[in-house]
């Protein structure tokens, strides 16, 4: 489960500091979750950053006051999160609001709009301090990622640690492809503030989500835009788009791109002879990933191809 960081690590530090500070400190001394003096140095400017009890809700009333939406800082994760600093060199900090099964955003959107209820890991290391309300509950597991493939299915070896939660001021580290958890709603409404580590090769690295009750991984949940322009490309017929993606799904190193090209050429042909054709030879290319993903795709057509004929 992620690793508990207390006053015993980085002291009883009363200090209160604003965003630009901790920005400013991150900026000139990084951020290397890796590093225990890093990790804990980070950690000492979360705690500051927690004890100003005032900052989010000015944050917030000065972002509803604005008409022009200058106060909006763009964002990936949905309307549960607001951003307090951009993505700049290693990390970016965010606040995330965590509502309880009673308020009216949860019955409205339900509890899938905020990641309730979706086992899965992550490919970055990011520290989280619980700044207002009881916290959100998570059951945790470990997981070993270096034994893992990643095809859908695959056994994940998932290893249950604990239900517990967030409360306020409790600072936690979750560790890239090490710390899995299921988050579950807090008992009112809660909220975290995050600082999370970047790297260029984070989009690389994939994150899975689980099944827990069947021990599986049940699919990857970063997609990048580099899998997008693939798909398209070779939709619209170019054979130099085609010719790239029977490279890619060949030689590329990340096993993930292989796949995408190999889906991508399969799409392009309308009948199940002409896919499993293209999953035949995605099969033997040398990657298991590829490989088990591309026998699941093949049985799936046989079993289409049975129906059909009955």
């Amino acid at each position: 489960m992620p690793r508990v960081i207390t006053a015993d690590d980085i002291g009883e530090d009363t200090t209160v500091a604003c965003v630009d500070e901790v920005v400013e400190t991150l900026h000139g001394e990084g951020f290397y979750p890796q590093e225990e003096t890093s990790l804990l140095g980070a950690a000492r400017l979360l705690r500051q950053l927690g004890n100003n009890r005032d900052f989010l809700a000015e944050r917030m009333i000065a972002s509803l006051k604005a008409t022009d939406g200058t106060h909006d800082e763009p964002s990936n994760y949905g309307p549960q999160v607001i951003m307090l600093s951009p993505a700049a060199g290693q990390f970016f900090i965010r606040a995330n609001i965590w509502p309880s099964e009673q308020e009216h955003m949860f019955r409205a959107s339900g509890g899938a709009s905020f990641v309730y209820g979706l086992p899965h890991d992550h490919n970055f290391d990011f520290l989280s301090i619980g700044y207002f309300g009881p916290g959100y509950w998570s059951d945790y597991y470990e997981f070993d990622y270096e034994r893992a493939h990643g095809w859908k299915g695959e056994p994940a070896g998932l290893r249950f640690i604990e239900r517990a939660r967030q409360n306020e001021g409790k600072i936690l580290h979750y560790q890239a492809h090490l710390d899995v958890h299921r988050q579950l709603p807090p008992d009112s409404l809660s909220v975290s503030l995050n600082i999370m580590h970047t790297s260029p090769a984070q989009s690389w690295l994939d994150q899975y989500r689980f099944d827990v009750d069947e021990d599986r991984i049940a699919g990857v949940l970063n997609h990048g835009a580099s899998e997008v322009f693939m798909r398209v490309a070779v939709a619209m017929g170019s054979d130099g788009a085609c010719d790239l993606a029977e490279t890619f799904g060949k030689s590329h190193p990340s096993d993930r791109m292989r796949l995408v090209a190999w889906e991508a050429l399969a799409a392009r042909h309308g009948d199940a002879a002409g896919c499993d054709r293209v999953w035949r030879e995605a099969e033997v290319q040398g990657s298991r990933m590829v490989s088990m993903e591309a026998r699941r795709r093949r049985e799936g057509l046989a079993a289409r191809m049975e129906l059909a004929e009955v």
